[in-house]
């Protein structure tokens, strides 16, 4: 008996110290609305980054996902380009080597944030140190977290406060545009492309495209974690509730970028279901989205969706972002492109066009500003772009024969992915909850001690 108690007693310890191994990824997703009530937010990832490092140091052996070499390429591509900050381009506002450093660092530095943080999260699947179930649940409580932002945007769009991380910081430091979508928690971006001033929902992400950005990233989570994972009846009708009632902060987000990729994950989910041999699956998602759809277009969201889409403020602009970015880079520097973004000397119309206290957008438009693909491409090329695409393309196709709840859940948020690089910016959050769902994905065939979930499981 004493050596049975032992032995329980060392089973206990040991489950005890595989569970504390993973607490800091687990408080990084599950307090996340903490971190950014207290002015950390994305701050909060270089620290658990740190953790998973060391961690990662004092292992063995570390398994690397498949088709990871293609993110290892694009980050040495992201170092090559920091050779090319002091280049200029025509038509573009002069900087330096060290004026353009801050920028590149802060990207660099959060690409390798995000990529420890998810090989560390891999290797604990694997393990059983992280069960698969419970990292899904916690992407699909970012859901929960980002409808309540959403809300909060929507009906108390002024909401904002001083945060004790940015009272701490010097006034100078403190009132920076860039440091104060860091530090400053506020619930809403306010915009008047309709000819009157409008919140769009940003908490607890910062901008309302990385609210609408995560938004669809973790929807896609909730819904295996409701639908495919073992719930009760109550709470499965409370998921469906909370479905509902995120369509008001994502049509009153305005975000077209969002409701463009939902429509094309349900597509995709669709296709996969019916090439899986599950049409009761695909008829089942044709008729929550008609459902989506009827509840939008028989109240008054209609009048949102429409007004929007009669208001495309920010095309022009984009466009000429866009084809100034790939013009720049053929023509410059196609290999490695300048390492940072940059800012045009005036707008399409004219280089005297600035910024003015009636437009304060008009003018010094930042290329590899208005999406991910252009971003990588301006900052780091042909290379960097290649292998950024090469990247999400080798995990569609390795994972292509996949056809369980997360085979499909995975594929789609990378396939989103490429979908919107053509307008929304990934860094940060987005990209590390694209790099976590590129986790379960992988691991979603491993048979480790603890490890094997329901969600793994054909359907």
């Amino acid at each position: 008996m004493t050596l049975l108690a032992a032995a329980r007693s060392a089973g206990r310890e040991r489950a005890t110290a595989e569970r504390s191994e993973g607490a800091s990824l687990t408080w990084l997703l599950a307090a996340y609305p903490l971190w950014w009530a207290l002015g950390l937010g994305v701050l909060a990832i270089p620290f658990v980054a740190a953790v998973a490092a060391v961690k990662l140091v004092r292992r063995r052996s570390i398994a690397v996902p498949p088709a990871f070499g293609w993110w290892l390429l694009f980050l040495l591509a992201v170092v090559l380009s920091l050779a090319n900050l002091g280049v200029d381009p025509p038509g573009v506002v002069p900087e330096t080597f060290l004026s353009s450093l801050p920028g590149a660092t802060y990207r660099f530095g959060f690409y390798c944030c995000v990529t420890l943080v998810a090989l560390w999260a891999y290797n604990l699947v694997l393990e059983g140190k992280l069960r698969r179930e419970r990292l899904i649940r916690l992407l699909a409580w970012l859901f929960a977290v980002t409808v309540a932002g959403g809300l909060l945007g929507t009906f108390f769009g002024g909401f904002e406060y001083t945060s004790p991380v940015e009272a701490m910081l010097p006034n100078a430091v403190a009132k920076d545009g860039f440091v104060q979508s860091l530090v400053h928690p506020q619930a809403a971006q306010t915009m008047d492309f309709l000819g009157y001033e409008t919140p769009r929902p940003a908490a607890p992400w910062g901008y309302t495209n990385t609210w609408g950005n995560n938004y669809a990233i973790t929807a896609v989570w909730f819904t295996v974690a409701a639908f495919c994972l073992p719930l009760k009846t109550k709470w499965r009708v409370a998921a469906v509730a909370l479905l509902a009632v995120s369509l008001v902060p994502a049509v009153y987000s305005m975000n077209r970028g969002l409701w463009l990729g939902l429509a094309a994950i349900a597509v995709f989910t669709a296709l996969r279901l019916l090439v899986s041999g599950r049409p009761g699956g695909m008829l089942a998602l044709g008729g929550a989205g008609c459902a989506a759809v009827l509840l939008v277009v028989l109240t008054p969201l209609g009048t949102v969706v429409q007004a929007r889409m009669d208001n495309g403020h920010s095309d022009e602009g984009r466009a000429f972002s866009s084809e100034r970015a790939t013009e720049l880079v053929v023509e410059h520097s196609p290999v490695l492109g300048f390492g940072s973004t940059r800012k045009t000397l005036g707008s399409g119309e004219s280089i005297a066009v600035g910024p003015t206290p009636e437009c304060p957008r008009c003018g010094g438009r930042t290329l590899g500003g208005n999406g991910q693909l252009w971003q990588v491409m301006f900052a780091h090329g042909i290379a960097g772009t290649a292998a950024y695409l090469g990247f999400a393309l080798a995990v569609l196709w390795r994972f292509r024969s996949d056809h369980s709840a997360v085979g499909i859940a995975g594929s789609a948020v990378v396939g989103f992915s490429l979908l919107t690089m053509f307008y929304y910016n990934s860094l940060v959050t987005p990209l590390l909850l694209t790099l976590l769902s590129y986790v379960l994905l992988a691991a979603n065939r491993t048979t480790a001690p603890g490890a094997q979930g329901p969600e793994t499981e054909n359907r």
